[in-house]
């Protein structure tokens, strides 16, 4: 399967409609969904989009997408499926429908056997003045590219953790814990992913104010907003768990079944950071558990 091909080509596919569905971001058609999250056309398309090109190189795809949801599998009842396509059209809708905004991306990862293998990260206008930044993965050769040059890792700690929640919701004992410990919090929700990658990747090459991340934390995180973030992780070493310290991958069937596949909550980070995360989460020291 070429997948350098079809990256490729949906790269310069989805630059060229997101940045079509942006010059009228004003007259979009915006809905809210009932987790309050928007859905825009712009949404839908870019998604149709994604599925049309993975299906005509995989015709027997499988496929996870957050519009359309998981399909109906039943585990231990259905054959397990080889390939899995995890597809998020716009990681970062409210940031999309902002003019002011470049939080926002197109993602797509591929499972097989319910580990993440490859990864593309299409954000049009995160770089340096708005240009655009092309994340592409592949876990077999453990290389990152961005933009066609191999990523930067983040090798030094920078004390400064992605705690992203709802605006709406009241903030947890653990930012406490970590403010007193000398961490600098983000805790707006913009684009899952994108924080994910500036744990895994330094992107000041391109995107000179872009923020760097120790440690990157989100509880109820649907899998189309994680897997291509903790896809970079396992590339560039770090430690990726839930908040009791159980490992994700490879992501269970029960999980991957779900309506809206969910994880109950994902930490992911520098080894060290994550270990005494989890140990503030749980209120004692917890042993970094593999998940079944």
């Amino acid at each position: 399967m070429n997948l350098d091909k079809l990256w490729t080509d949906l790269a310069t596919e989805l630059l060229g409609v997101l940045t079509a569905y942006r010059s009228r971001v004003a007259d979009l058609d915006v809905r809210e969904k009932a987790d309050r999250t928007l859905l825009t056309e712009a949404d839908l398309a870019v998604e149709e989009l994604i599925i049309n090109r993975i299906r005509a190189l995989d015709p027997a795809a499988r496929v996870l997408a957050e519009e359309s949801g998981s399909g109906t599998w039943r585990p231990g009842e259905d054959e397990e499926p080889e390939r899995i396509w995890v597809i998020d059209p716009i990681d970062g809708t409210a940031e999309f429908v902002n003019p002011s905004s470049a939080e926002f991306c197109s993602v797509i990862c591929l499972l097989e056997r319910r580990e993440p293998v490859a990864t593309l990260i299409v954000a049009p206008e995160l770089g340096t003045d708005r240009t655009p930044i092309v994340v592409v993965a592949s876990h077999a050769e453990r290389t990152i590219t961005v933009n066609g040059r191999p990523a930067r890792h983040i090798n030094e700690p920078v004390r400064v953790a992605s705690l992203t929640r709802s605006a709406r919701s009241e903030a947890p004992p653990h930012e406490t814990a970590m403010a007193a410990a000398g961490y600098t919090l983000k805790t707006r929700t913009t684009s899952q992913t994108l924080d994910m990658l500036r744990t895994a990747v330094d992107l000041t090459d391109f995107a000179a104010d872009a923020p760097r991340f120790d440690l990157f934390y989100r509880p109820r995180q649907k899998v189309w907003d994680g897997l291509a973030g903790l896809c970079l992780g396992e590339i560039v070493g770090l430690m990726s768990t839930d908040a009791k310290g159980v490992r994700h991958l490879p992501v269970s069937m029960e999980t991957l079944a779900q309506p809206e596949p969910t994880f109950a909550s994902t930490v992911m980070g520098r080894p060290e950071a994550v270990k005494w995360f989890v140990e503030q989460a749980q209120g004692s020291p917890t042993a970094i558990r593999k998940s079944s």
